[in-house]
């Protein structure tokens, strides 16, 4: 794969890269109002998402960090976008071009005063894994294999600008009205700057780590203190393979419910024990070994759970509450979904809608055991959201929604159920660390 010998740090250097793949965009629209005049509209507009993903994810890719990040995130969400852009987003997860070896060396002898050369036994200078914050690297030391994980240059620096770009596109997309709509853009800017914190990392892991080790079928890496720094981390390196590549090929289904028990449980554990969840829950982020255990990595982006978040936000997954009118009304003005200021109709109107979702989204918890391989499952969460995309009404309305709290719960929740789907983990049990019914 071809390297990058730099990437674009400054804030006009950035925006100037975005304008280009604008400009792409732009030709492609072009293409597309002439195609669709002698080609089917669905073949059309087809060509057109496969050119703008393309575009899109060729331009991200050189600036990496933030902007990538976003790429990544929206590659989870399969019942929103184009299968074309998921498709391409999801190379962001643990497949973009890496950095060149000069540039490697000079990160370490930034943050460790030294060459990877002088610091491990040996060391491979051509990445095995890169992502959209940084990438890893092969070294031995200690007669162990080690993974180092090396942060971008400019990364750290760049996340506010590269939101700030971003920002006017989400607020059309996700209709965001009203003055507080920046608690939102600015828990993305914290989760993100505490991404680059490697040190904050490290500590998470190991907290994490130790936490649920109880758990079965679950294996986490050690951390190296003295071979690591504010962005550069080193840790065992995991033999496996990756979670998506393991469910193309997987047939046995009792490893699959093994492995999809163990990753629910690693969840319900950290959100219902420990308060607190490993927010980043995409396939490139697990390995499969090859002893059939579950390798849990990546923990930059932690989300801690306040109490007056999750226990509306819980009482809700009972389905008794549910079907409870005036108790289900009272936990949406708790979660900030319902607001004093809203008219009747859009009070009526949200209600309504998270009804619809919570009915479906919650299903799993109504059960002692679940089925996350059930198509029909997932088709309905696909259906709501489509619908909803659609409505006119909601078009027309504020959709500055909800505590800032429901964009890493959600994403966590949305991200967890596509693994257990891909997994095709049938037979779960559900409540080990909590009681619903």
């Amino acid at each position: 794969m071809k390297t990058i010998d730099s990437i674009p740090t400054s804030k006009i250097q950035r925006a100037t890269k975005l304008v280009s793949t604008g400009a792409k965009v732009g030709v492609n629209y072009l293409k597309y109002y002439g195609d669709k005049l002698v080609n089917d509209n669905v073949i059309a507009k087809s060509r057109l998402d496969a050119n703008n993903a393309n575009d899109i994810y060729n331009g991200l890719k050189q600036l990496k960090g933030s902007a990538l990040k976003v790429a990544q995130m929206l590659s989870m969400e399969k019942s929103i976008l184009p299968q074309a852009y998921v498709e391409k987003f999801s190379l962001a997860q643990f497949s973009v071009p890496p950095l060149s070896p000069p540039l490697v060396f000079k990160t370490f002898k930034k943050y460790l005063g030294k060459s990877p050369y002088e610091l491990f036994d040996t060391f491979n200078a051509t990445s095995v894994n890169a992502a959209s914050i940084g990438q890893v690297h092969q070294a031995e030391k200690y007669g162990r294999k080690l993974a180092v994980k090396i942060q971008y240059p400019g990364v750290a620096e760049s996340i506010a600008s590269d939101l700030a770009m971003v920002k006017p596109v989400a607020i059309s997309m996700f209709n965001i009205k009203g003055k507080d709509s920046d608690k939102y853009f600015q828990e993305v800017e914290d989760k993100l700057t505490e991404e680059t914190n490697y040190l904050l990392e490290i500590a998470q892991s190991k907290e994490i780590s130790k936490a649920c080790a109880h758990i079965p079928n679950l294996e986490f890496p050690n951390y190296y203190d003295e071979l690591s720094s504010e962005r550069i981390i080193t840790m065992d390196f995991m033999d496996g393979e990756h979670l998506s590549e393991f469910t193309k090929r997987n047939k046995n289904q009792e490893l699959a419910n093994l492995l999809g028990q163990a990753l629910w449980d690693f969840y319900m554990f950290q959100i219902h024990e420990l308060k607190k969840v490993h927010a980043d829950p995409h396939p490139g982020n697990f390995l499969i070994s090859n002893d059939g255990k579950l390798i849990a990595l990546d923990f930059g982006c932690m989300k801690q759970i306040p109490n007056t978040f999750y226990n509306p936000y819980f009482e809700l997954a009972k389905k008794e509450n549910l079907e409870n009118k005036r108790y289900f009304k009272q936990k949406l003005f708790e979660l900030e979904i319902l607001k004093e200021e809203d008219s009747e109709d859009e009070k009526a109107f949200f209600t309504t809608m998270f009804h619809d979702m919570l009915s479906v989204f919650t299903q799993p918890f109504h059960k002692d055991t679940f089925d996350f391989s059930d198509q029909d499952f997932f088709s309905q969460i696909v259906q709501l959201g489509e619908r909803y995309s659609k409505s006119a009404n909601l078009k027309k309305m504020n959709g500055n929604r909800g505590s800032k709290h429901f964009i890493y719960i959600n994403r966590t929740f949305f991200g967890l159920y596509n693994l257990m789907f891909d997994l095709k983990a049938d037979d779960i049990t559900i409540n080990n660390y909590i009681t619903l019914q």
